[in-house]
This record gives C-alpha cells, structure tokens and sequence, in this order.
C-alpha cells in the first residue's frame, strides 16, 4: 500500500475522528493485524496535540479458547482492576479510537448460550459507567484490515497480501481518504450531511413509513421534539468528532414502543463473530413478535432477548441506495461499512443526542420522552433499489423522502 496514502488516513482519524485535543489522552484499541499504521496514528495523535496515547491490543482467535476452556463464571466475572479501569476512564474521560479488523466468522461455532450469558452479565456491569460518559467525550470508530476479514470479501485474491492491499483500497475509498486531502474532503461531507438533517428537521415529523417489494412495510413513530443528526457531533462540552469512518447516514432515534409492521434485511448482519442472513423483524406495540431468518435464526432470537429494549428500535438511518459505498459492489460483512451502503435500522439502545435539549435531561426524563434503553445496540441493513420512506407531519401531511432507494427531497 502506498504508505503516503496511509499517512493521510492516520490523521484523518486523528484530526477528524476523534479530533484530539491539545494535551488529551487517546486510548487507541486495535486487533494486532495492521501494527505499522496502529504506529502511524500513534504518531498522528502526537502530532495534533495528544498529550498521552495507550494502544490496547486485543487478539479475537483468543476468545473461542477461553469460551472453550474457562468455565462462565470465570468469564462473567468482574476483577478489581478492571472495575478501576472503569472507574478512571470514567474520571479522566480520554478520547477513544476502535480500529476495526476481526474476521466475520472469527466466533464461528462458539457457545452462544454461553457467549450471550456472559456479554449479559458484563454488559450489566459496564453499563452505567458507558451511561455516565455518553456524549462525554469522542470517540471514532474505523477500521483496517485483517487477513481473514479480506479473504471472506476477496475470496479470489487470497495469494500473498493481494486481498488485503484489496480491502485496504476500499476501505480508503469507502472513508474518502483515497484523495489528496482526506480532512478537507470530510469538511465538505459533514456540511452535505448537516444541510440534509437541517431539511429534514424543519419538517417536523412524527412518523416514517418504509415500504419495498421485498415485503417491507413498516411505520415507526418518532419522539416529539426530536432532531436528526449526521456526521460529525459534539461532546456536551462543544468538542466536535466523528463518531464513524465511513458515515454516509442521517440519523433519528424513533419512540420506543412506536413501531408497527414488516421489515426485511437486505443484507447479512454479523453479529458476535456470525452471520446472521435473509432475516425479516415483524413489529407489534413497537415490539418485535416474530423474527425469522435463513441462517442463524437462533442467534438472532438470543440478540432480542436480550433485554426488553432489544426488541425495541433504537434508530431510523436513512442513506441514499447509490451512495458511495453501495457503488463500490462489495459486501464488506462490516457492519461499520455496510450500515453506511444504505438505510438501516437499529435494535436496543437509542441515541440522547437526538432529543432536543437532551444536555439537561435525566436518564429516566429521556427514557420517558421514548430514548429507547438496552444492553444491545445492534444495526441491521433494510436498503433496497425500491425502498420509499415516507414522513409524516403532525398535520397529517405526507412527504416524500425516499423514491426507489434514493432521496427524494
């Protein structure tokens, strides 16, 4: 790979990710496939202003030997110094880069029941620290490849490093940071991505209909005095970041309990380290009744039982069918990529950010206004070329947003 190019991207993630800023502390967490570019954005992160930078390697073959090995109670259990990590992240507030590169299939034939039951009980523990630092502080997720991941997108280049050089081209090209000038390309992004949420929210809608000839036809409501949001977003304190590299979605958190009707995925969604494919999501009472599905559908009734908000939605994100990344052809089995080729939904846990005023509300004021709560936060992709999504205003109007996959506004 051309190393220049890979220079570009180590700080775009620097200045436009995270955003780092003079003196903070970045903790970066990586997969060991890419160590020399982890050693790039290390340097990147210096370079704008990082006052302090840890890499918290992580190795993903190592969890089916301890699912394998350790009994549960070992693995649910919470050490003291794991409890005080939390307990200083949560006090010092660094900013958080996730580089993302683990094998689609890397968990394949784990024990669900027994992965489901200890990510439960963690995420218990966990929770009310992630709950205390949202909208906190940045944080960027991106990714990078991994062998394995490129062999399960590029099964024919599998000789040498031809898969991977393949995968690192369209991860560029999928983060616009192929180009010249990566930070100024996303300047110019996240004002497109700003102009869409201004329209949209001058609308003042109450309800999105999605229908396809796949069989789709679903209505979600949406929280009174709710905001769509894309792009970059601000910390309660003003820092401004971006969440994801590539992002290419408007998004909006629907009520809770509002949704009714069909929904079909248009493509597989990975989730523990499987594949979950040709699934549909049938909604009653803005709660999911009956999920069906090709491949995995065991996994997939584990997911929404979760907690009770797993069966809930957490987030409409609408995203043109012909967007960048749709264009490209490929499926990444990303969720981080194939999330942002076209519309998606999300089950679990809802965005505080898209209530209004959101800074001096209470958790439980933002749960009661619909801001969905749950273990899970999970995206899964309903794009289709014949997708219309239609809103609806509190007058009863009925606006066009999407036609055939595309936007209409």
């Amino acid at each position: 790979m051309n190393k220049l190019q890979l220079r570009r991207y180590a700080k775009l993630l620097a200045k436009t990710g995270v955003n780092v800023r003079k003196g903070q502390w970045v903790v970066v967490q990586a997969e060991l496939d890419q160590p020399e570019f982890v050693e790039m954005v290390v340097e990147e992160l210096y370079r704008a202003g990082a006052g302090k930078v840890t890499v918290e390697w992580s190795h993903q073959a190592l969890t089916p030997l301890h699912y394998k090995y350790a009994k549960q109670e070992v693995l649910e259990k919470f050490e003291k110094w794991e409890i005080e990590k939390l307990e200083h992240r949560l006090n010092e507030l660094p900013a958080m880069l996730y580089l993302e590169s683990a094998d689609p299939d890397g968990l394949k034939g784990v024990d669900q029941d027994k992965f489901t039951a200890v990510r439960s009980a963690r995420s218990k523990v966990i929770k009310p620290y992630r709950d205390s630092m949202e909208n906190k502080y940045q944080w960027c997720i991106a990714a990078v490849p991994g062998k394995a991941w490129a062999k399960k997108v590029f099964p024919d280049k599998n000789l040498g490093n031809t898969g991977v050089d393949a995968l690192w081209d369209a991860i560029l090209q999928a983060s616009r940071a192929d180009g010249p000038d990566p930070v100024r390309a996303w300047l110019y992004h996240n004002d497109e991505l700003a102009a869409k949420c201004d329209h949209l929210n001058r609308l003042k809608l109450v309800s999105l209909e999605y229908r396809s000839s796949n069989g789709t036809d679903l209505k979600v409501g949406l929280i009174e005095n709710s905001t769509f949001c894309g792009g970059g977003e601000e910390t309660i304190d003003g820092k401004y970041f971006n969440p994801n590299i590539p992002s290419e979605e408007i998004f909006i958190s629907p009520k809770a309990g509002e949704a009714e009707g069909i929904v079909y995925s248009t493509k597989p969604l990975s989730y523990q380290g499987e594949l979950i494919e040709d699934f549909s999501l049938r909604f009653e009472n803005g709660r999911v009744v009956e999920v069906k599905a090709k491949k995995n559908q065991a996994l997939l009734e584990k997911m929404i039982s979760m907690d009770d908000g797993a069966k809930m939605l957490g987030e409409c994100a609408l995203i043109a069918y012909d967007s960048p990344i749709n264009q490209l052809g490929i499926l990444f089995y990303n969720t981080l990529f194939d999330e942002n080729a076209s519309c998606h939904l999300a089950l679990g846990r809802g965005f505080n950010e898209c209530v209004r005023g959101y800074e001096s509300m209470s958790a439980e004021e933002l749960h009661k206004k619909g801001i969905n709560d749950s273990l899970i936060h999970v995206d899964f992709m309903i794009g289709a070329k014949d997708l219309d999504v239609v809103g609806v205003t509190k007058s009863g109007e009925r606006v066009q947003i999407f036609k055939n996959g595309n936007w209409a506004l």
